[in-house]
């Protein structure tokens, strides 16, 4: 088979299933980065975003029957994989001269399971994969040459093999802009507002035992620019009309020097849309939340995962309370809007330490907190630590999404970390709660406590609407 120089090129963001959220936060950066990398060869892009779109795996089929592309490259996480194998077999049937190729998290770590398991799936990109579909799209899935593309696993005379992994990017700065005009932006509006995602660093130094971050994007930590970064924000507000910012690196903060140069530049250029960030408690310093504050930063999250220093350990979170203290005592003196990330039901863990948990966050009265039960997926040292100990573990992957227990722990049954979780976010958003934000929020004009106002409110109407 010829070269094709064009390649008509479908990327798919699987359906929704039933018990999902109903409104993406925020367009599907990847596929819009993946879009912009193969428009540099001037192939046929499309992307089909079936949550935004409100589309079922019916109407997704009628979309690529109607298109049929070369290759339609789906992503997926852990909870919608379900989804997307169904968006595989249906593309098969109406696509069947297609090549499906797999990408995301989940794939990565179950690339053999997946193409054991699911004969629609030709292809499985592993981590970082910009320059594979690259090649891939370029090469036009010749067989014989597939053992020359990095990164990838595939089937061959009925066996499965896994070319070598392929090196990280390095230079981020090389890195086309997310190709937005893909995807409908007005569509994912957040009570009126157009909030998008950046991404400025890649990798994590950090190898915390319930997270696949540096092994999706290696342990170096990979930074942008300071120019290249603002220039894209300017960008998002100029050309398509943000009016908010999601930071999504795993520790915007990593690089000191980098982030107040970051900001400083934000301040010169008077960028002026509040944006939002997650770091670490001990990669920050009262200069620095000071600096993103005046460079319009409305929100800073930190995964503090724990009020007990013996499941801080056990996670390898490496860092102490007293750390956690102090860095969010910090952030809100300076009027940010404080969220953490915490972790219920981690082998070892007892009530009395899940109790040591909630002080903690009582203690530091965050503006929200995100309770998430320990969800062992593929590719964590969690994982492997669950099936070392024999426990249960649901092999349901809807279930994972941090919401639902899905391994048997003897020291906190499923029925006592939900009755705990459940009972922890009734009290949080009160009516004292609502009133907070909405002082932060609209008389200091802190833009995620307006938000959280309106989350808030709702959630306490659609309890009181429950009892009825």
């Amino acid at each position: 088979m010829e070269k094709i120089s064009k390649t008509r090129i479908t990327l798919v963001n699987p359906p929704l299933l039933e018990d999902s959220p109903h409104h993406p936060l925020f367009p599907p950066l990847g596929l819009t980065y993946l879009a912009a990398i193969l428009e540099q060869d001037e192939h046929e892009i499309r992307i089909i975003d079936c949550p935004i779109d409100n589309l079922d795996h019916q109407k997704l089929s009628d979309e690529l029957d109607s298109l049929q592309p070369n290759i339609i490259g789906i992503t997926s996480m852990t909870p919608t994989i379900k989804s997307a194998i169904q968006a595989a077999q249906n593309a098969k049937e109406v696509c069947p001269d297609s090549t499906v190729i797999f990408g995301g998290p989940h794939a990565t770590f179950m690339d053999q399971q997946i193409l054991k398991d699911e004969k629609a799936v030709d292809i499985v990109v592993r981590g970082e994969g910009e320059l594979t579909l690259k090649e891939l799209a370029g090469n036009e899935l010749i067989s014989k040459n597939l053992l020359k593309i990095k990164g990838i696993t595939f089937r061959k005379d009925e066996k499965i093999i896994q070319t070598p992994k392929r090196p990280y990017i390095q230079n981020l700065d090389e890195l086309p802009l997310p190709a937005y005009k893909y995807v409908p932006l007005e569509k994912y509006r957040i009570h009126g507002k157009i909030h998008l995602p950046i991404m400025t660093s890649r990798g994590c130094p950090f190898q915390c035992s319930f997270c696949v971050a540096s092994e999706i994007f290696g342990a170096q930590f990979r930074a942008r620019s300071c120019k290249s970064v603002v220039d894209e924000l300017e960008w998002l507000r100029d050309e398509h009309g943000a009016n908010a910012i999601s930071f999504q690196d795993d520790t915007l903060t990593f690089d000191r020097r980098r982030i107040l140069d970051i900001c400083a530049e934000i301040e010169k250029r008077k960028i002026n849309l509040p944006w939002g960030c997650q770091t670490r408690v001990d990669q920050v310093s009262k200069e620095v939340l000071s600096k993103m504050k005046k460079a319009s930063c409305n929100l800073v999250s930190f995964g503090i995962e724990s009020g007990c220093q013996k499941i801080l350990d056990a996670v390898k979170k490496k860092i102490t309370i007293s750390q956690a203290q102090k860095a969010i005592k910090w952030a809100k003196d300076e009027g940010l809007f404080v969220a953490v990330s915490t972790i219920m039901g981690y082998p070892g863990e007892t009530k009395e330490m899940m109790h040591q948990t909630f002080d903690l966050i009582r203690n530091i009265e965050p503006d929200d907190a995100w309770l998430c039960i320990a969800t062992p997926y593929p590719g964590t040292d969690l994982r492997r630590l669950v099936e070392k100990k024999g426990w249960k573990i649901s092999d349901n992957w809807t279930l994972y999404d941090t919401m639902h227990p899905v391994f048997d722990n003897p020291n906190l049954p499923s029925e006592d970390l939900a009755e705990m979780r459940t009972k922890f976010y009734n009290n949080l958003y009160s009516p004292k709660y609502i009133f907070r934000q909405i002082i932060k929020g609209y008389l200091n004009g802190n833009y995620y406590s307006q938000l959280m106002a309106k989350t808030a409110a709702g959630y306490l109407l659609w309890r009181i609407r429950s009892r009825f």
